[in-house]
């Protein structure tokens, strides 16, 4: 039973594997510390041995990096410690001479304070039109003292910063959903449509194969920018998920489309209602959203089922495919996370010195790995989750760059402790990130990572890295977009369901070892089965028998 997904007719990005690049931390050629597009180009290779179908970069613009890129100042170029827009064009032409596309991420709800637009908005006086691309505001009180609103910063903090007039004397406020140095746009500024839609087709022309759009359901405020009320009906929140976003999408998704090989939309969208969740899915608006349920879920067998059950209904009545995501840039690294009390996953959840037994944390990714990479869908890998890299939660209050670490007072140890740059090979630091003689990391690599290098787990068979190129290897040719998904009869600790008909994943998260359905070949496994049993927090793919009917 082998798939050959070069005959299917759905197109790539329905089962697709992407592969998160958080350039910054990737691979840095001329050591400077900073990872860089040489870096990732001189690893094609690796991406490719992997298995990977396309690479999404985080934001590789030109940024103050106030918010490690999400600060963009300028669309149209590459960051100069990344490289150059040649380079960038070189590396999204290289990587599809390998079989690997590119998407980039477009950062649509806010710019860099130091922006063009911003610099000449904070420059004018009040109700100019350069202010009117963003939300600037009088402030409330007297002398307008005050936030013209009680909204806060997703960072901490209010959600308005002021500005200083020309004479000097403390003028409007501005809105910033993130930091300070991140500007909230306006979406009712025809300038503001206009320009993404020029970025959009400014990347497209260039052979990216699509696009994540981050914050997606955050760009539209209420025009009169009223605060939050708890008992806000759908669609009525002030900031959030408000009914004319979807015209934006259905705009850029006939951009999309236009393209011989029509381009990716992929959201951002964390939202609690499935329903309201799935209406950016619908057929002319974004082709797929990252399942944030999932991402959050913990490592039990019901919440597990239930976020997979609820995934699939909220995706079916729009025909979109699920998207299965372990990490990414935010969020506390599997291992860590899954080998903790609580394996769910709350920014407040990750203060320093929770307990955490990574041995469990390993054999729990594991599974988790070949779970996600076996659902009906495309599956996302964040750089290093290859690797079974930890959380790194000893980095010093100095060292650090988050800005939810700084906004929070220190409460909040930040997303810098799953951005620590990738270790290649080598017993010390900088693991091979860099040449000999380089410049220090921009973050700090922990002693103790020899082991967990590429070097030292291509050569051992047992390691997450072999795991992840064998099993990426058989989904490739075992599974196809279409192959349909049912759940097997199981104890409730165990899940167990087939794609298609004769492939079948079992995944165990009770105490005592299962049985395998009987006549079933293990393809592959995450632990040493025991007596053909398999393990408690293990994983196996297994080819059915034949049916008799």
């Amino acid at each position: 039973m082998t798939a050959d997904r070069s005959s299917s007719d759905a197109p790539w990005w329905r089962d697709a594997v992407v592969y998160q690049v958080y350039v910054r931390s990737f691979a840095d050629v001329n050591g400077d510390g900073t990872g860089d597009l040489a870096g990732v180009i001189d690893r094609l290779p690796y991406l490719r041995e992997l298995g990977v179908d396309a690479l999404w970069f985080s934001p590789w613009y030109p940024s103050p990096m106030a918010d490690s890129g999400y600060d963009v100042a300028d669309y149209r170029a590459i960051d100069p410690s990344f490289g150059t827009l040649e380079l960038a064009e070189a590396l999204i032409r290289e990587a599809l001479v390998m079989g690997i596309r590119s998407i980039v991420d477009i950062v649509p709800n806010h710019v860099s304070d130091q922006h063009p637009w911003f610099r000449a908005a904070v420059a004018a006086d009040p109700g100019s039109p350069h202010r009117d691309r963003f939300w600037f505001r009088a402030g409330q009180g007297p002398r307008g003292e005050s936030p013209p609103n009680g909204w806060q910063s997703i960072f901490g903090g209010p959600a308005w910063t002021r500005v200083k007039d020309a004479d000097g004397e403390p003028g409007e406020w501005y809105l910033h959903l993130f930091a300070p140095e991140q500007p909230d746009l306006n979406w009712t500024n025809p300038d503001v449509v206009r320009d993404h839609e020029e970025v959009l087709r400014f990347w497209f022309d260039r052979g990216v194969a699509g696009i994540r759009i981050d914050s997606a359901a955050l760009l539209v405020k209420a025009p009169d920018l009223a605060d939050e009320t708890p008992d806000a009906k759908p669609g009525d929140h002030p900031f959030t998920d408000r009914d004319e976003l979807h015209e934006i999408y259905r705009r850029w998704r006939a951009i999309a489309d236009s393209y011989v090989e029509p381009r990716l939309l992929v959201g951002e969208i964390w939202l609690p209602d499935a329903e309201r969740f799935a209406r950016y899915l619908r057929q002319d608006e974004l082709h797929t959203a990252f399942n944030f349920d999932f991402l959050a879920c913990p490592w039990e067998p019901v919440a597990l089922r239930t976020s997979i059950d609820s995934t699939l209904a909220a995706h079916a009545p729009v025909t979109a495919p699920a998207t299965w995501v372990l990490a990414n840039h935010d969020v506390t690294r599997t291992v860590t996370r899954y080998g903790r009390s609580d394996t769910s996953f709350a920014f407040e959840a990750k203060r320093e010195g929770t307990p955490t037994d990574l041995r469990l944390g390993n054999r729990r990714a594991r599974a988790g790995a070949l779970l996600a990479m076996a659902l009906p869908g495309s599956m996302y890998v964040y750089q290093g989750e290859e690797l079974g890299l930890p959380e790194v939660e000893d980095i010093s209050s100095e060292q650090r760059q988050d800005p939810m670490h700084f906004r929070s007072g220190g409460l909040d140890p930040g997303r810098d402790g799953c951005r620590v740059p990738l270790p290649w090979s080598g017993d010390r630091p900088p693991y091979g990130f860099s040449p000999a003689g380089a410049r220090a990391p921009w973050l700090p690599q922990p002693d103790g990572w020899g082991r967990l290098t590429v070097a030292a787990q291509s050569a051992d068979p047992d390691s997450m890295l072999s795991l992840y190129r064998a099993a990426l290897g058989l989904r490739r040719r075992e599974l196809r977009a279409s192959d349909g998904f049912a759940w097997l009869p199981s104890e409730p600790t165990v899940l167990s369901f087939t794609r298609g008909a004769r492939f079948a994943c079992v995944v165990n998260l009770g105490i005592d070892p299962v049985a395998l359905p009987t006549g079933a070949d293990v393809l592959i496994a995450s632990q040493e089965l025991a007596s053909g049993r398999l393990p408690q927090d293990a994983a196996a793919w297994l080819r059915l028998p034949e049916s008799k009917e």
